[in-house]
This record gives structure tokens, sequence and C-alpha cells, in this order.
């Protein structure tokens, strides 16, 4: 039952923070709405929700439109009039990254000062819109986001980088698309709501400076080519004067509707932050300590009761398996609350697809632990190999959603039941 009520949460938090009410408020907006009719409406949609977020402004924009849309392979759920629509890699980019974008600069060509870019972010765009600098290609810019996801650089480092080895990132988007308006839409994925790290800021001045860009480098001991450090070297903007941005998701408002939907089920409900950014099994290994805090003193909260974590874990790869933070996450957590009744640990990626497996995250409870040792694995030994896939599909508990045409961090939840 603690399991069925942790999936019924999760899918409902997920349907709470869709893009299409996001959306349709963001078009309300005076600054969007006093500039209809002026000139040309260029639709630009990037990220893991392009497409939902796109369809939706179709739907209330109707015809007439035109632009393009780049989003993640298999997160593409048909036409949509006017738009281009395009699937490419991520999180590192490929070829079709390169064709996605040039297509969606192409649309934003001679536009003028009457002219309006609508412009929606989500999640995932850094890899998802990419036409690397003068100097940089396609390999070095795979190579250098490979060597940063495998180091354990948090999303800030990795899209300090990107922007300053790209001619569309950190607020250069927006001067291709000058004299004309950007109305930037965004879904945010990162902790804070930065806009110049959303997507790495596409058109957001960016507060990242080549000095910082330089320092990641040697703080990870990346293996960077001679003339990517020169590039490096180059400033990105740091002022615009044609962009409105509006922010209309985030994982704070995929934490309040796990809270909602829980206390709705007789559980009360805690959110212990919504800025959670730890090694995930560190994170894994405090939720179960959580839980076992819960049961013998009834802090922070009494049994039935919900502990909410909002944020974006990292992961440093040690091994060669098969996995996601959400994963590693739950198989921690696994060990932690070995044993123990009555409790459940579930750790989801809000867009249905967690690292690059088919997976959302992981649910465990007390017997997964016992379940995996009776089968000869040690969830030490899998998390050394980062292989969490592998293992919690023994244990049948994967987590599997399927693309939800969303993205805002991941939400990681206790849920504790009567005894």
């Amino acid at each position: 039952m603690l399991k069925d009520d942790m999936r019924e949460i999760l899918d409902g938090a997920i349907k709470a923070v869709l893009p299409e009410n996001a959306v349709k408020e963001a078009l309300s907006n005076p600054a969007f709405t006093s500039r209809k009719g002026k000139g040309k409406l260029i639709v630009c949609s990037i990220g893991k929700a392009a497409w939902r977020m796109a369809k939706a402004a179709s739907d209330i924009l109707g015809s007439g439109i035109t632009g393009a849309v780049v989003t993640k392979y298999d997160h593409s759920m048909g036409d949509i009039a006017g738009l281009e629509i395009f699937e490419a890699g991520h999180p590192v980019p490929d070829t079709n990254t390169i064709n996605g974008t040039k297509a969606l600069l192409s649309h934003v060509k001679g536009l003028t000062a009457d002219d309006t870019v609508l412009f929606l972010v989500s999640g995932g765009g850094s890899a998802l819109f990419e036409f690397p600098a003068e100097g940089v290609t396609l390999e070095d810019m795979q190579d250098i986001t490979h060597q940063l996801l495998s180091c354990g650089a948090d999303i800030v480092e990795i899209n300090t980088i990107r922007k300053h080895l790209s001619s569309v990132k950190g607020g250069r988007f927006a001067e291709l698309c000058a004299p004309a308006h950007v109305f930037m839409v965004v879904l945010s994925d990162v902790l804070g709501d930065r806009l110049d790290s959303i997507a790495s800021g596409p058109a957001a001045p960016d507060t990242s400076t080549s000095e910082e860009a330089l320092a990641i480098i040697k703080k990870y001991s990346l293996k960077v080519k001679p003339e990517l450090m020169a590039v490096l070297s180059r400033e990105t903007p740091k002022t615009l004067t044609n962009v409105t941005a509006t922010i209309t998701g985030s994982v704070t408002e995929l934490c309040r509707a796990v809270s909602e939907l829980a206390q709705k089920k007789g559980y009360s409900p805690v959110i212990l932050t919504t800025t959670l950014t730890c090694e995930a099994r560190e994170a894994g290994s405090f939720m179960a300590g959580v839980a076992r805090e819960v049961l013998t003193s009834g802090n922070p909260a009494k049994v039935p009761c919900a502990i909410i974590a909002g944020g974006e874990t990292v992961v440093h790869l040690t091994g060669k398996g098969l996995g996601g933070r959400n994963q590693e996450l739950a198989l921690a957590a696994a060990e932690g609350i070995a044993g123990l009744d009555g409790v459940v640990v579930a750790s989801l990626g809000s867009d249905g697809t967690d690292g690059p497996t088919d997976a959302a995250g992981g649910i465990v409870d007390g017997k997964t632990a016992g379940i995996l040792k009776e089968k000869g694995i040690s969830i030490p030994d899998v998390l050394r190999n980062n292989d969490a896939y592998n293992a919690l599909k023994q244990a049948d508990a994967l987590l599997m959603t399927g693309p939800t045409g969303t993205n805002v961090n991941d939400v990681s939840v206790v849920l504790i039941g009567q005894h």
C-alpha cells in the first residue's frame, strides 16, 4: 500500500507541474500581449519540455506562427503546425543538436524591432541547443561534456563551461535575435532559478566569467586543448536590452505538489529542502537516516508522514555500470532502511529519464536490500560500479514513467506509514 501511495503521489505531482498551464499563464503577460500583431511572431522552443511548451503556445496563439522545436529523443509527440520539430542528444550534444540549432537560428535571421521571438526554455536545453563558437568543434563539446559529467561538477559549473564555448549560450542567442524582442518563458531545472544557468542562459545576461570557467577547468583537472583555453577566455554578454523573461515552473512547485498530495492521503508532509545538491548516494543515506529518526523520536514529523527533498544531486563515476543519480540515491537509501517496516523511499527525475536509462528513478523499502543480498548483489559494490539500474531492476525497484514532458529537477520522498 505504501508503494502504491508513493507512486500515486509522484504521478500526481508530475501532472501538477506539466508546462501547459504555465505557458498559458505566461502568455497572458502584458509584456507579451502588447507586442502581438506588431510584426512577425517566431516560436523557438528548446529542452526536454520543448514539445509540450510549443504545443501549448500553438494552441493558444493559433495559426500564423513559425519557428522550431529542439527536444530530446522520444520527447516529441507529433507535428505542430508551422513549427519544425527536431530531436537530439542529451546529456551530450550530437549532430542532430547542431542541425536543430541551425534550423532554429535560421528563423531569427533578419528580424526587425517590431518582431517578437517567443523563446520557450526548459531543462536539457544546454545539450539540445548548441552551435559551437568559432574554433570549437562538436567533438570538443562532446569530450568536455563527458568529462564534466563524470568528474562530479555541478550543473552551474557545467553550464559555465558550455556558455564560454558556445555561440548561442550565455546571452548570445538574444544578441543574434536583435533588434527583435525576445519574450522568454522558462521552466526551471536549476536550483535558485538562475536565468543565466537554465539551459546555459541563451537569452540572459551572463553572470559567470571567463576567469570562473578557467578555474573550473583547473579545479577538476580537465583535459582541454590549448585552442579551447583561448576560446574560454572570451567573455560573454553582461547586459541585454531586448529580453523579457518569466519563470513559470520550478522544483519548489514540484515539492509543494508532493506535499499537498501526501497530505490528502493522510501523511503529514515536511519539505526539508528544495536545494539538495550533494552526492547522490550520500543523499540516499541521509534520507534513510531521517526515516530512522522519525521512527525513534518523532522528528521532524509524527507517523504517518512524508519527508520531501527537492534538488539535483551529483554522481562521481567510479565504474562502468548503468544508472542515474535518482537510482543511486534510492539504492543507497535501501541499505539504510534495511529491515524497517512501513518505510518507502523514492527518488524521481521529473522529466521521466534518470541518467542514460529508461527509468525515472528508484523506489525501495525495508525489504529491498534483503532481496538483493539473496541474489548475491552487494549494494556497496554496485554503487562503486555505478550500476544502480541493474541492481534495482533485480528487485523490481525501478520507477518507470516514460518521458513526462516537463523538467523541474528531482524530488526524493520518504513515506512512513502506521505500523
